[in-house]
C-alpha cells in the first residue's frame, strides 16, 4: 500500500456507560482498578481488530512445547520410578515423586510471583532450558539421593513453565480465539504420548525384574529414557529462544504504566501481519495512569501481599478464585493417584490376568497416553457450544471420569483394562485441559502470575500428599481408584458452581 493511501483505524474511546454494559468481556468485574480496566478494554479491541496473526500461531506451538514438556517430565517421573526404586531400594519408596512435587510447588510460587513483578518474558525463556539441563543430568545420577535432587531441580523449572505458558498465550490472544487456549492443552497429551512411546522400548528392553539384583548393567532403561527426553526438551528450549523473540505482555505492561511500550508492541504485531495498529498512545494517556505497585521497591516482600490481595477485589471474583484453588487442590490429589501410580496398578492387574511383563505394562501405558491427546481436542470443541461453555465442559469431563473410574474396578481382562484406561484418559483430559484454560481467563491480568502460582501450588501440595499416601497404601488395590472417582464427582460440583462463564467474552 502506498504511503498516501495508508489507512489508520482509530477506536473511539468508549464511554463509562458503554463500557460497563459491554457483553464482550468480564474485565469490569475482575479488575479492581477501573482505569486499568478501561485501558485493557482498548488493548483488547486492538488485538481483536488485528486478529489472529503468525505471531499468535508461533506462540501456540512454542507455548505448546512448554505444555508438552510439563506433562512429559511429570510422566518421566511416573514411568521411571518403579525401576529406579528396584535398583536403589530406597527407605521411602516415593521420595522421587515427593521431590518432584516439592520442586513443582516452589517453582510455581517462585516463577509465578516473579512474572507479576519482573514480567513474563524472562521467566518464559529460562524455565524450559532449566528443565532440559536437570532432566538430562538426572539420568547420570550415581545414587537415589542424586536422582531425587536432580528431579526436584528439574521440576522447579517445570513448575514455572506451566504457569507462564497459559498466561503468555492468553494475553496476546484475540477474544474470539480464546477457545484455542483449551485446544492448546492437546500438547499436554502429546507430551504424555511422547514420554510413553520413548519409555516403552527402553524400559521394556533394558529393565530388571523384582526377582533380580538390579544394577546399571541390567537396568539402564530408565537412564536412557532420561537422556532421550532431556535432550528433546533441550532442543525445544533452543527452538523457543531462536524462532521467536517473545515480546513482553502488553497487558502486564499496562499494569506498570508503560503505555508507550504497549503501543509499540501492538504496532509490531499488526505490521507483521500487514495491518495498521488501531491503538494510539493518546487513547491510553487520555484515560490516565493506573494504580500500581511501582511506588514500592520491586523486591519488597509487601508486593507479594499486594498481588495476593488483588485476586480478591470483590465478592464474586473472590468466590471464583477460591473455587479455582479448591479445584486445583482436589485434582492435585486425584490425578497423581490415578496417573503417577498407574504403572503399579496396571502391572498388578496384568499379573492377575496372566501377563504382568514389563513390556506389556509399558506398551499399555504408551497406548493410554496416545489416547490422552484426544481429550483436549474434544474439549476445544465443546467449550464453544453455546449451552455448554467452559463450566459445563468441565462438568461433563469430571462426571464421565468419575463413572468410568468406578466401573474400572470391575475390569477382569487385559482388553477391558486397556479400554477403560484409554477412555478414562480421554475424559480426564477433557476436564483437565479445560481447567488449565479457564483459570487464567478469570484471573485479574495484573495478578495472573500470582493467581496461577497459588492455584498450581495447592495442586502440588496435594500431589505431595498423594505421594505420601502412595508410600503407605497398597497401590495394587482398588482404593486409589475409588478415591479418584469421588474426587472427580466433587470437581464436577465445583465446575457447576463457578460464577463466570468465559465463552464469548474477552479476558483481561
Amino acid at each position: 500500500m502506498c504511503a498516501n493511501q495508508q489507512k489508520v483505524i482509530v477506536i473511539n474511546e468508549v464511554s463509562d456507560n458503554q463500557y460497563e454494559k459491554s457483553n464482550n468481556d468480564i474485565i469490569s468485574v475482575i479488575e479492581a482498578d477501573t482505569t486499568l480496566a478501561r485501558k485493557m478494554h482498548l488493548v483488547n479491541n486492538a488485538i481483536d481488530e488485528i486478529g489472529f496473526t503468525s505471531y499468535q500461531m508461533k506462540l501456540f506451538f512454542l507455548n505448546g512445547f512448554g505444555y508438552a514438556v510439563d506433562s512429559l517430565l511429570i510422566l518421566l517421573n511416573a514411568l521411571t520410578q518403579p525401576q529406579v526404586a528396584l535398583q536403589y531400594k530406597p527407605v521411602v519408596s516415593k521420595a522421587q515423586t515427593m521431590s518432584v512435587g516439592v520442586g513443582l510447588l516452589f517453582g510455581a510460587l517462585f516463577w509465578g510471583l516473579g512474572a507479576d513483578v519482573i514480567g513474563r518474558k524472562y521467566a518464559f525463556n529460562i524455565t524450559l532450558l532449566w528443565c532440559a539441563i536437570f532432566a538430562t543430568v538426572a539420568g547420570a545420577s550415581p545414587n537415589y539421593v542424586f536422582v531425587c535432587v536432580f528431579m526436584g531441580l528439574m521440576a522447579f523449572g517445570g513448575g514455572g513453565n506451566l504457569i507462564l505458558d497459559t498466561a503468555v498465550y492468553l494475553e496476546f490472544l484475540p477474544g474470539k480465539y480464546q477457545w484455542s487456549l483449551t485446544f492448546m492443552a492437546a500438547w499436554w497429551g502429546i507430551g504424555q504420548m511422547v514420554a510413553g512411546l520413548v519409555a516403552w522400548p527402553f524400559l521394556a528392553k533394558f529393565s530388571c525384574t523384582k526377582d533380580e539384583v538390579c544394577t546399571n548393567a541390567n537396568n539402564s532403561g530408565w537412564r536412557y529414557t532420561f537422556y532421550t527426553l532431556g535432550s528433546l526438551v533441550f532442543v525445544l528450549s533452543i527452538l523457543r529462544m531462536l524462532i521467536i523473540r517473545l515480546k513482553e505482555s502488553p497487558k502486564w505492561l499496562l499494569s506498570q504504566n508503560r503505555d508507550e511500550e504497549v503501543v509499540r508492541i501492538i504496532r509490531e504485531i499488526a505490521q507483521s501481519a500487514g495491518k495498521e495498529s488501531p491503538l494510539t498512545l493518546e487513547q491510553l494517556q487520555d484515560i490516565g495512569p493506573v494504580i500500581t505497585a511501582n511506588s514500592r521497591k520491586k523486591y519488597d516482600l509487601t508486593i507479594i501481599y499486594y498481588h495476593i490481595k488483588g485476586l480478591f477485589p470483590n465478592r464474586k471474583t473472590s468466590y471464583s478464585t477460591l473455587l479455582n484453588i479448591a479445584s486445583w487442590a482436589l485434582i492435585g490429589l486425584a490425578y497423581p493417584l490415578y496417573n503417577v501410580f498407574l504403572p503399579y496398578y496396571l502391572q498388578s492387574r496384568g499379573a492377575s490376568m496372566g501377563d504382568g511383563s514389563t513390556y506389556t505394562t509399558y506398551r499399555n501405558y504408551a497406548i493410554v497416553n496416545v489416547c490422552s491427546v484426544f481429550g483436549p481436542i474434544i474439549a476445544g470443541g465443546l467449550v464453544e457450544v453455546r449451552f455448554l461453555g467452559r463450566r459445563y465442559t468441565m462438568v461433563i469431563g469430571a462426571l464421565l471420569t468419575m463413572v468410568f473410574l468406578f466401573l474400572y474396578t470391575i475390569v477382569r481382562t487385559q482388553a477391558q483394562n486397556l479400554a477403560f484406561s484409554c477412555i478414562i484418559s480421554v475424559c480426564l483430559n477433557i476436564y483437565y485441559g479445560t481447567l488449565y484454560a479457564y483459570t487464567p481467563e478469570v484471573l485479574p491480568s495484573e495478578h495472573r502470575g500470582t493467581g496461577n502460582a497459588i492455584t498450581v501450588a495447592c495442586n502440588r501440595v496435594m500431589g505431595i500428599v498423594a505421594a505420601i499416601v502412595g508410600t503407605y497404601a497398597d497401590l495394587s488395590s482398588s482404593i486409589p481408584i475409588y478415591v479418584c472417582a469421588g474426587s472427580f464427582g466433587a470437581l464436577a460440583l465445583f465446575s457447576f458452581l463457578f460464577p463466570f462463564e468465559t465463552r464469548g467474552k474477552t479476558s483481561a
